[in-house]
């Protein structure tokens, strides 16, 4: 949980910015994230981000001059620096509409697939850091690695001692000038002007240069671990080679490009999963457990065998 203190002063920011940008504010708030890792408020049609303890404020600002500079990608934040505030990196942005979870069928795969297409194939400015993507996939280990006894850890750890040493973040990534959001889901795209503008793309954290395949990581590891229907990883892949998008041949099988950063965000999200269950002390539940049971089929199986559903 994020200090009081923080939270209250978070919020009284998005609150001034807010009245700052419109004089008929219809003044409302909330929390809308709290976690170690991130706080973020909103006040009306403004939201205010605290950044994880650790971030940098030189690379913090030279990926918020990306989404500045490429508002068709990217939302623009209001303020092109972060701010401080109790030591820590804060920085405000637009309101937007997410993505309704409770509506699957009208997840934006072809939205969010073009957008990454455009992303990577952007020239990278000079100065930006390497992508966070394998960073926070090797902090996933380490907390697993420190949470406890649980008998699902075994089979996740196995899976990522079969990773190269880049996709651990134990040695640079290969093909490091393309750019990249580091850390795509639906969660990370919003509609602004909301409620009915384009998509955008959210969360400059993680963004860098590196291996665009880990972009489209997620998906392909949900759609081989069948959490994701084929027909809508079949839209996904399609609308992103449609657009362009370099991280994969424009034609015939995209998985040797995919296999080791699928492979990664695999280990990434069971290795979370399992670390939440010790925490909770309660039992995984049935997707916890599939993704958990692609690890020790991960273990085994040689390399361009982990797209196969699991049977």
């Amino acid at each position: 949980m994020t200090p009081a203190p923080l939270l209250a002063d978070l919020t009284a920011k998005a609150r001034a910015t807010a009245h700052a940008r419109s004089s008929a504010c219809l003044c409302g708030a909330a929390t809308l994230a709290d976690r170690p890792d991130g706080t973020v408020v909103r006040h009306a049609d403004t939201v205010a981000k605290a950044h994880p303890p650790e971030s940098d404020p030189a690379e913090l600002t030279s990926r918020l001059e990306v989404a500045t500079r490429h508002p068709e990608i990217c939302l623009a934040p209001l303020t092109p620096t972060p701010a401080d505030l109790h030591g820590r990196l804060v920085t405000f942005w637009p309101y937007g509409t997410p993505v309704d979870p409770d509506d699957p069928d009208a997840a934006p795969w072809e939205a969010a697939a073009a957008l990454l297409a455009r992303l990577h194939r952007t020239p990278a400015p000079d100065a930006l850091p390497a992508m966070r993507g394998p960073a926070k996939a090797a902090r996933a280990i380490d907390k697993l690695r420190t949470a406890g006894p649980h008998p699902a850890a075994a089979p996740v750890l196995r899976a990522w001692d079969t990773l190269p040493a880049w996709a651990r973040a134990e040695a640079p990534m290969p093909h490091t000038r393309t750019l990249c959001h580091g850390d795509l889901h639906l969660g990370q795209l919003i509609r602004h002007p909301a409620p009915e503008g384009p998509w955008l793309l959210i969360d400059v954290d993680d963004l860098g240069v590196g291996v665009p395949a880990w972009d489209l990581a997620r998906p392909a590891a949900w759609y081989a671990c069948g959490l994701l229907l084929p027909e809508e990883w079949a839209r996904f892949l399609a609308a992103y080679r449609e657009a362009g998008g370099p991280a994969v041949p424009a034609e015939g099988d995209p998985w040797p490009a995919l296999d080791v950063p699928a492979r990664a965000l695999t280990a990434q999200t069971a290795a979370r999963a399992v670390a939440k269950a010790v925490a909770a002390g309660r039992d995984l539940d049935e997707v916890e457990q599939s993704v958990v049971d692609a690890c020790d089929r991960m273990a085994t199986l040689p390399p361009q065998l982990t797209q196969e559903h699991a049977k």
